[in-house]
């Protein structure tokens, strides 16, 4: 360990005596040993050494003090003169000085080489640095076996904590991944350290202050940048995986027993209420579904559906709002834009789906947090992919687009009023500001265009239809 100039007095083979009374720095440890002969030696000091002289230049007063003065303001710990060469003892202005000062003062003995000063101090400096680098290296293991023996990311962080004294956090976006405290980190009471992962993921190591590092928290950075990327490639394997049994369930391509089974198998219990919150995000899609959530949807099932991410929540419904607000919250603080869908909370396979189809739905709305609205029949029709329902509204009301934009006409205006009006043709003439016949006449124009008569039931029905579809398709930007 390093020594002292208390302890260095304690060594018999030296014989050093303390001179003066001053003792400021007298236990403080001496980082080098540097002997001098110079008048102003202030400019070679870097602050920390044993300054030894034996003042052959220091021959009056004024220069001995002046000496004092210049090693002091150098940070020294001390003087050490030697006696018996220049000077019998040390030279009472001098020792005047330093107790003036503070500096503590030792004798020197002319039998007593200066050389083995020297090199007690730096074999102590050499042991010291030793025995930091075998807990440094110690630590490294600790730190590593955490991660090695399965203990993970809550282990190391546990070690790290346990071997800087220190409270420890981790956080990445708005997530806090590990939390010793309770409290949050401020910048002003807690050093923060960031962790590279390769992406913009704002990801900090925060440490309470006061602590000592001695080098460890450098390795552990190393080592939770690792892992995140390990978790990373293994949260992305296990949405995968969810979202094969999640589609197969969407679809209805399992028998309900199957689907209970295979859910469970997921971590999805059907027989409790479950909610959907589907995130949306077509710019930001690769990163949406390999990203973290936050603490509170840590419990939720995370599964990948296509190009978007789906959390499927235990609850009744009445969480999921303020689980889908903060979700919202940490993907926008990841760069991620993103809609975020609520469906309602159902129990059984068919529920969980139904909620799924709630969700997407809402998705479309486009707001940051979209929450659920009663699914109408035309928006589960249009979200199974099994069913061409856009194709066959497309066919049905492309003829009167046509028509309306070469001639100026308004087919498709005067037949969703016809249908929002329950075929009323005098409803149709008052909202629109046309006379009766005008309507027949558009009316007929529709049926030879598209080959439905909308008097007729099962031909506005598919007319509705088509109208429902095309709306709903051109909120969902289809």
């Amino acid at each position: 360990m390093a020594i002292s100039l208390a302890a260095l007095l304690g060594v018999k083979s030296l014989n050093l005596s303390k001179a003066g009374v001053a003792e400021t720095t007298w236990h403080q440890d001496i980082n080098w040993v540097a002997v001098t002969e110079l008048e102003d030696p202030q400019r070679f000091i870097n602050g920390g050494e044993l300054i030894l002289t034996t003042g052959l230049r220091l021959k009056s007063a004024p220069e001995q003090r002046r000496f004092v003065r210049q090693v002091q303001r150098a940070g020294a710990v001390g003087i050490g003169f030697g006696v018996g060469l220049s000077h019998e003892a040390v030279p009472p202005a001098l020792l005047a000085e330093a107790n003036r000062w503070g500096l503590p003062v030792v004798e020197v003995p002319y039998e007593t080489p200066f050389i083995a000063i020297g090199k007690l101090v730096a074999d102590a400096q050499s042991a010291d640095h030793y025995a930091k680098l075998e807990r440094l290296i110690a630590g490294h293991q600790v730190l590593a076996r955490a991660l090695l023996t399965g203990g993970g990311l809550a282990e190391l962080l546990k070690h790290l904590g346990g071997m800087l004294r220190a409270d420890i956090v981790l956080t990445q976006f708005t997530a806090q991944l590990y939390n010793s405290s309770k409290d949050t980190p401020q910048a002003d009471t807690w050093a923060s350290y960031p962790i590279p992962t390769g992406r913009r993921d704002a990801c900090t190591l925060w440490v309470r202050k006061p602590f000592e590092d001695t080098g460890i928290i450098g390795y552990a950075q190393n080592l939770i940048s690792v892992e995140l990327n390990n978790m990373v490639k293994q949260r992305q394997a296990e949405r995968a995986l969810c979202g094969q049994v999640l589609e197969d369930v969407i679809h209805g391509a399992l028998e309900t027993s199957e689907a209970q089974r295979r859910l469970a198998g997921v971590g999805v219990n059907s027989t409790r209420k479950n909610v959907v919150l589907l995130a949306v995000s077509a710019a930001h899609h690769k990163a949406l579904v390999s990203t973290s959530v936050p603490r509170e949807l840590e419990k939720a099932v995370a599964a990948v559906v296509g190009k978007d991410l789906v959390l499927v929540l235990n609850d009744d419904g009445g969480a999921a709002p303020a689980l889908a607000r903060k979700l919202s919250d940490h993907l926008a603080e990841a760069g991620i834009h993103a809609t975020i869908g609520i469906g309602g909370a159902y129990t059984k396979p068919n529920g969980l789906r139904w909620s799924y189809f709630e969700a997407r739905d809402a998705a479309s709305h486009g707001l940051p947090v979209n929450e659920p609205e009663r699914l109408s029949l035309t928006s589960l029709l249009l979200a199974s992919e099994d069913v061409p329902l856009a194709d066959m509204a497309h066919e049905s009301l492309n003829p009167l687009r046509m028509f309306d934009a070469a001639h100026g006409a308004e087919l498709m205006t005067t037949l969703e009023s016809y249908l929002n009006n329950n075929g009323s043709v005098a409803a149709v003439a008052e909202e629109l500001t046309l006379h009766r016949n005008t309507v027949r006449y558009r009316l007929a124009q529709i049926t030879e265009l598209t080959g439905y008569d909308p008097a007729v039931t099962t031909d506005r029905v598919q007319l509705w239809l088509a109208l429902a579809v095309a709306r709903l398709s051109a909120r969902q930007g289809k």
